[in-house]
């Protein structure tokens, strides 16, 4: 018998109403303590292709996606012997009996659901069969596995918002399912659930939502947006929860604004001319909206203006499967847009960090007076996580180098002149005045042409060049600013594996799995670029080191070798871009393979 450590592959049809089915019990599992994470695989259109839901319970707490699972659910006929493939020797399969199925391989047991009949025995409207169809498995799966029917009650009351005319037609099929599992079915017993005492109160959040969050807690008060896959969510997060967070119950005011645009051109442009104004202001789009704002990336970086780009990835080039994850947008934002430039990249792993890098991209942007680019992606954006309460920010905002009238009057005293591109502290970063300041010197050209340190325009090769070279120094001090890469396993061996973003969830169990077989391995996660010094060190230290990525040309590899070339013989990709997030047992063949 396994408990707490299994997984369930849901194969239904797009537009069934398996949505709902599969959250809830992916809410009530939660709600029993056990750590369980789940992720949707769906087609881009909206109904009649197939869909999976692979959930996994693990009281270890890994998240990764598996090659296998341990209990399928058969709702499709279509892909049911490709589905069975994917069962583990001595699996379960629920299928539901109306589907003809040759004999199961070996080993795997099968249960026949009469999805049909109990339905009709469920006298719930004949028109909501098609989407109530699904909670017969729910049902006969929470009597298999031990899920508590309470927990099945709450999870559907808040899925439904407690209104009971959607409550109550649903629970109903969901007991006369479980009713009739504890009557007919021996109980097979290899896979339960004990539930467990929360350590902590977790919350389930997808990470376009947390994202959004850590945006309005960190002071955000402009965003515009056109809809796109894998995106669209965060933009509609910042309007469910503005009502809530950021308006004045006395007065109604609100204290930021989303505007949808027309195309994403118009939706970047809003935010550079609200970033110039002084707003905090971001937009969120993925790769191809991303490829439209590339000149206006080039403009916030050489006129230095502060905005924030969240680009929720997923595979491409061009339309390529708008609903598949990737990590594909790695070298194409690190050289965004043409000249000599440097984008600030934040790699969130999980949807604690969208939260904290939501305000956090915000702070970093005014500090660094710069676009600030967040590389999320689907599997992280879209799909439900588990997490600890969400930490309110520990500092106040960073507003950087932003001059009010007092603070004008004070500068002129000492100097006796101010420049909006003037490097006064040697650290790159020049002050900057924004809209509402009304000192007679406040006013400058914003400029995306040469100019000097005063803002006139100027195409004086002098003035051209030193300019670069102050932007330039601006990366040294972002530095200090971004989150460090950080060793999450330290065996003090010789191989290193690095890996970033959503990755982290597979690599890190990758290697335990790699520490248990006796290899030593260690492993740094890097968190934004530009590169924080623990990157150099860890290369330094290592003799082999894969990098791991959800991509086909291993493009972190590339942008380590550009930065280090030192290191370059030592670097190996662990590379693999097929729509689905990676596996810890992919991982780990991978690095065998090589290693021999």
């Amino acid at each position: 018998m396994q408990i707490n450590d299994f997984s369930v592959t849901f194969s239904t049809i797009n537009g069934s109403g398996s949505a709902t089915a599969n959250n809830t019990i992916l809410r009530a599992i939660s709600k029993m303590g056990v750590p369980v994470s789940a992720r949707n695989i769906f087609p881009s259109n909206i109904q009649g292709l197939p869909t999976w839901y692979n959930l996994r319970v693990n009281a270890a707490g890994y998240k990764g996606r598996q090659e296998h699972c341990h209990i399928l659910v058969a709702m499709n006929p279509e892909t049911v012997a490709a589905d069975l493939e994917k069962v583990v020797e001595g699996g379960l399969v629920l299928i539901n009996e109306e589907i003809l199925l040759d004999e199961l391989p070996a080993g795997m047991k099968k249960i026949p659901m009469p999805v049909k009949m109990l339905l009709e025995a469920s006298k719930t409207p004949t028109n909501l069969h098609i989407y109530l169809a699904n909670m017969v498995y729910v049902g006969i799966l929470a009597w298999l596995v031990g899920i508590d029917l309470e927990k099945i009650e709450a999870a559907l009351q808040y899925h439904f918002d407690h209104r009971q005319s959607a409550v109550e037609p649903n629970l109903k099929v969901v007991k006369i399912a479980f009713d009739w599992a504890h009557q007919n079915l021996a109980n097979p017993g290899d896979y339960k659930l004990a539930a467990l005492e929360h350590a902590e109160n977790k919350i389930l959040v997808d990470g376009n939502t947390a994202g959004a969050l850590g945006a309005l807690f960190g002071g955000l008060q402009y965003a515009a947006w056109y809809p796109i896959t894998p995106a669209t969510g965060l933009a509609e997060a910042l309007n469910e929860y503005i009502p809530k967070l950021r308006t004045d119950p006395q007065t109604g005011t609100t204290n930021c604004v989303v505007v949808q645009a027309e195309d994403e051109l118009a939706a970047i442009g809003m935010v550079v001319g609200a970033g110039w104004a002084g707003l905090r202001a971001m937009t969120s789009t993925s790769g191809p909206g991303l490829c439209l704002m590339a000149e206006y990336l080039g403009l916030a970086y050489f006129a230095e203006v502060p905005i924030v780009v969240w680009d929720v990835q997923r595979v491409g080039p061009s339309t390529g499967l708008p609903t598949h994850t990737s990590q594909g947008d790695l070298t194409f934002t690190y050289f965004i847009s043409h000249g000599d430039k440097d984008m600030i990249i934040l790699l969130p792993g999980d949807v604690e960090e969208c939260f904290e890098f939501g305000w956090k991209a915000l702070d970093i942007a005014e500090q660094l007076q710069t676009p600030v680019i967040v590389l999320s992606d689907l599997e992280l954006g879209m799909n439900i996580w588990e997490a600890d309460p969400f930490a309110y920010p520990d500092h106040k905002m960073e507003r950087g180098k932003v001059l009010w009238e007092k603070d004008l009057e004070t500068l002129l005293k000492k100097s006796g002149q101010w420049g909006r591109y003037q490097d006064i502290d040697g650290d790159g970063i020049p002050y900057r005045t924004i809209l509402g300041n009304l000192h007679e010197k406040a006013a400058y050209f914003t400029r995306g042409t040469g100019h000097d340190e005063f803002a006139h325009y100027s195409e004086e090769n002098r003035d051209w060049e030193k300019n670069l070279q102050r932007l330039k120094k601006k990366v040294e001090s972002a530095k200090k600013l971004v989150p460090p890469a950080e060793v999450l396993n330290e065996e003090k061996g010789r191989v290193g594996l690095i890996a970033y973003g959503s990755t982290k969830m597979s690599a890190l169990e990758a290697v335990a799995m790699l520490n248990r077989s006796g290899r030593q391995v260690d492993f740094l996660r890097i968190k934004a670029l530009p590169f924080t010094d623990e990157v150099e060190t860890f290369l330094k230290t290592h003799d082999r080191i894969y990098i791991v990525e959800a991509n086909r040309d291993g493009q972190m590899r590339q942008i380590l070798n550009v930065n280090f070339p030192d290191y370059a013989a030592k670097l190996r990709s662990a590379a693999r871009c097929d729509g689905l997030s990676l596996s810890a047992e992919w991982i780990v063949s991978q690095i065998e393979k090589m290693e021999g």
